[in-house]
């Protein structure tokens, strides 16, 4: 039921790494890119000529595309269009245009689905690549690879030459809206992938998955992309004479919840080689950054209300202390390879790195440096908000019409 092979890393082999990524505002992991197939022989009995040669041309365009578009993903300062850049456009065309062709080898139980050997380079597993034969991996792959062209669009979209000079602020306005459009709609890709992928596959086969297509790396990406749109969110109401300071608070606050949740799935697994290793530093920073956003804003309010100042002074001091600790998780992010590099800061960074040792400095207690975990330990509670965004409902599109033809002349093998 779909067999497996594994290929170690080797020198020189396939997998290719930059040592620098420049600037990164959304963490994106190294793209998986489908290995060369030759779907005539497996397939060549059971299906006419014609959509054999289709679903290869299909594939093949993927392969040339991936290929060239892996090195130069969130390579610094690359050319993109407004709406985030036509060759990462081109490649997600490319991949819908393929999955509808690819659904007839999963569906209506076809028994071609296991014929194939597909096999992809991975990038966040010590294995190089995967070879399984079974045709709802290459559905995971294509899904999986979906998601981080949308999350390489965003970061395009947000990188810091879209906040300077030529472009006008309801420009700056529309990016940072789109970007969390695409954010939910990545988000929406990776849990459909969990929740009716994932159960597809036997669960020898499950276990075998690299870890860039692991369950706990999928929901941790998922969960990533759900807490940087409301991290745009929170920047646009920090920017908002309107927003209040409850509403910036419960935005601070979800975004610690779903950094939280993200780092839980994330954090257990053996991400240890490369953008592996530098994924879970990812999210580690983000979740001690919203801390620190958070605090800060439920402080503020403390001290508005009937709080004793010593809570209040208590929530500020703890802001201050997972400030620190994020500026050295920061650094850490950055100087593991690939290496990268913080953009200018903006919207809620920027905030946090302006208001808090301005405002905190005059207002907390003089604790001992020593007493770094006594600080946060004392620190009253965030307030416990649910959750408002969502990824998008996702399903898959209908099989090709093509495999509809070849069903009503009994030329598909099924069950």
């Amino acid at each position: 039921m779909g067999c497996l092979l594994s290929t170690p890393e080797v020198a020189g082999g396939a997998r290719r790494r930059p040592r620098n990524i420049g600037e990164v505002v959304v963490f994106v992991p190294g793209l998986r890119i489908p290995r060369p197939l030759d779907f005539a022989q497996p397939l060549g009995d059971g299906l006419s000529k014609s959509l054999v040669e289709r679903l290869s041309a299909l594939r093949t365009r993927i392969e040339v595309m991936a290929g060239q578009e892996a090195p130069i993903t969130t390579k610094p300062r690359r050319t993109a269009t407004q709406h985030g850049g036509s060759t990462l456009t081109d490649l997600q065309q490319a991949l819908e245009d393929y999955l509808p062709v690819l659904l007839g080898l999963v569906e209506n139980g076809n028994r071609l689905k296991h014929n194939l050997r597909f096999c992809w380079i991975n990038q966040e597993d010590d294995v190089e690549e995967t070879t399984m034969s079974d045709s709802w991996y290459e559905v995971l792959s294509v899904l999986h690879l979906m998601a981080v062209l949308l999350l390489s669009q965003a970061n395009l979209l947000l990188l810091p030459n879209k906040f300077t000079s030529g472009y006008q602020p309801t420009a700056l306005e529309d990016c940072k809206r789109a970007s969390i459009d695409i954010f939910l709609k990545a988000a929406g890709y990776l849990d459909f992938a969990v929740q009716k992928v994932l159960p597809q596959l036997p669960l020898e086969l499950r276990n075998d998955l690299p870890l860039d297509l692991s369950e706990g790396v999928l929901k941790a990406l998922c969960l990533q992309a759900l807490g940087q749109g409301v991290e745009i969110q929170l920047g646009m109401a920090i920017d908002s004479i309107k927003a209040t300071l409850a509403v910036k608070r419960r935005l601070a606050c979800e975004m610690v919840k779903y950094w939280h949740q993200a780092e839980v799935y994330i954090k257990g697994l053996p991400l240890a080689n490369g953008w592996g290793e530098k994924h879970k530093l990812f999210i580690q920073w983000k979740h001690i950054e919203a801390k620190a956003i958070a605090y800060y804003l439920h402080g503020l309010i403390l001290e508005e209300g009937n709080t004793s100042a010593g809570i209040a002074a208590a929530a500020l001091q703890a802001a201050e202390e997972y400030l620190k600790e994020s500026k050295m998780a920061c650094e850490s992010f950055h100087i593991t390879l690939p290496l990268s590099r913080n953009p200018p800061p903006w919207g809620a960074s920027k905030y946090l790195a302006e208001r808090i040792p301005k405002d905190i400095s005059s207002k907390t207690i003089n604790w001992d440096s020593q007493k770094h975990e006594m600080i946060k330990h004392v620190a009253p509670a965030l307030p416990d908000f649910v959750l408002s965004l969502k990824p998008d409902e996702y399903q898959l599109p209908s099989t090709d019409p093509s495999w509809n033809d070849l069903q009503a002349q009994n030329v598909v093998p099924t069950k």
